[in-house]
């Protein structure tokens, strides 16, 4: 009898440490994905924020040089239309 209570308390034991090891490994990888989460959404707003950047610019400087924005325009679209075309 003895020896099945030194079996139980040993596979009590266990279980409680694997447990607790478990919930351990949970609360870490739980903590790492928050991390990574708020990173990629801090990224994510860098990045819509340099967007607003570049359109404030691109139009203030259509605006300020209607002429050669089109002429750029045209440039563009030629060398394009040559490249997908000789594709």
């Amino acid at each position: 009898m003895k020896n099945i209570d030194t079996v139980v308390d040993f596979a009590s034991k266990t279980i409680d440490n694997t447990m607790n090891a478990t919930n351990n490994t949970i609360d870490k990888v739980s903590k790492v994905t928050k991390e990574v989460a708020d990173t990629i959404g801090e990224k994510g707003d860098q990045i819509r924020s340099v967007e607003q950047r570049l359109v404030k610019e691109t139009t203030s400087y259509i605006r300020d040089n209607p002429l050669r924005s089109v002429g750029i325009a045209v440039g563009v679209g030629f060398l394009l239309s040559k490249w997908f075309n000789d594709r």
